[in-house]
């Protein structure tokens, strides 16, 4: 068996039962194909299993939101004997110098105090290893025993879960996924926080490559073992860029690129019932996430946009884009469309009036709807395979 343990889920009082359905649900999604059993418990989750799947089941387990940590467990009857013997037999298993024993009585009518029973444990651990010590302050290991009225539970060291919440618990979000490192990392830290999430991506073809959409699923799917299935919006936005580009001044075309994507976002989130926008914008990284940027640009929507590394410094994004397995992919040479037509010297400054005077002279609200209608939507799931569309 497997003990999971909740952790932050914990602390929710009357919303907790939401939470530990989320992550029970989470959980049989990822592990129903293995034939396992999910026993639900208040205070602690249970998955019993077979053998032969173990290293998936400890896969799933280690990229799933709302665990604090998780134990590999082994069952047996509630009687001192049967116990002893099971953990005489698992501990020789591990190479070890000291250990401690750290026993519960969740059945207080079970006879040995838990003191005690650690002392019962201790003694035919000692009895039977040799060249073994106990140590109460800096084990090379700990052997944990909780016992209940008819079983017991025995595990021994401790795997550690990614915390935060179960995905979904608090609603959905739309994730502005460009090929870069960051917005990749900021999905992820979304999840945490119990967002579903679908993904938009803006492409403006020839300018852009196919390669460069292959890259950006990819990264999808990377944020997939973090969560279930979503979807990406694939925008085309060639026509849009090309008149900014035409009829702007050089140092706005980011600056009113980026109002229009957030329009187009929103009107996306809004139709596929996500509450807020999530982007991985960081404060001061480039010219247009300046605070002053950030203002004029956030002006078009009413939407929330979150931004969950806007205190990060870059080299923190990187490590986390390192441990979550989307750097390499992100640093791959495909350019998305924030990256063609860049000016010398964006405004870091920019000032609304000027924006919407720049907006006037294109028929924006057209070229949107036109993106908007000929967005492709890619399914992310287990099961995709996307080189026909590639």
């Amino acid at each position: 068996m497997i003990l999971i343990k909740y952790g932050e889920l914990t602390t929710k009082g009357d919303n907790r039962k939401v939470f530990i359905n989320t992550l029970y649900k989470n959980i049989f999604e990822k592990i129903k194909k293995y034939d396992a059993k999910i026993i639900k418990e208040y205070s602690r989750m249970y998955i019993e299993y077979q053998d032969v799947f173990e290293d998936e089941i400890i896969s799933v387990l280690k990229n799933t939101f709302g665990i604090h940590a998780f134990n590999i467990v082994f069952k047996t009857h509630t009687n001192s004997e049967m116990i002893c013997d099971l953990v005489l037999k698992k501990l020789k298993e591990y190479n070890f110098k000291t250990f401690k024993v750290v026993s519960k009585r969740r059945d207080k009518s079970f006879p040995i105090s838990s003191m005690d029973f650690n002392r019962v444990i201790a003694s035919y651990i000692l009895k039977n290893i040799p060249n073994i010590k106990v140590d109460v302050h800096n084990p090379d290991i700990y052997i944990h025993i909780e016992i209940d009225k008819d079983d017991t539970y025995v595990y021994f060291s401790e795997i550690k879960g990614l915390g935060g919440y179960p995905v979904g618990v608090q609603g959905k979000g739309l994730l502005m996924l460009s090929g870069g490192i960051d917005s990749p990392v900021a999905g992820y830290l979304a999840l945490k926080r119990g967002l579903k999430i679908d993904a938009i991506y803006f492409e403006a073809l020839p300018h852009t490559s196919l390669n460069a959409r292959d890259k950006v699923i990819s990264l999808a799917k990377e944020l997939l073992k973090y969560s279930s299935s979503f979807n990406l919006y694939v925008v085309p936005i060639t026509k849009l860029q090309e008149e900014i580009y035409h009829k702007i001044n050089s140092d706005y075309m980011i600056t009113i690129l980026r109002r229009m994507m957030y329009r187009i976002s929103e009107e996306i989130a809004k139709k596929h019932d996500s509450l807020i926008l999530i982007n991985g914008e960081s404060i001061g990284q480039v010219a247009s996430q300046t605070l002053d940027s950030m203002c004029v640009i956030n002006e078009v929507v009413k939407i929330p946009v979150v931004r969950p590394v806007a205190c990060y410094d870059k080299l923190e994004i990187i490590d986390l884009a390192k441990k979550i397995n989307t750097y390499d992919i992100s640093i791959l040479p495909y350019e998305d469309c924030c990256t063609i037509f860049v000016p010398k010297h964006p405004v870091i400054k920019p000032r609304l009036d000027k924006c919407i005077n720049y907006e006037s002279k294109i028929d924006y609200i057209s070229l949107i709807k036109e993106a908007i209608d000929n967005t492709i939507v890619i399914k992310i799931n287990d099961e995709s395979d996307f080189d026909d569309l590639l």
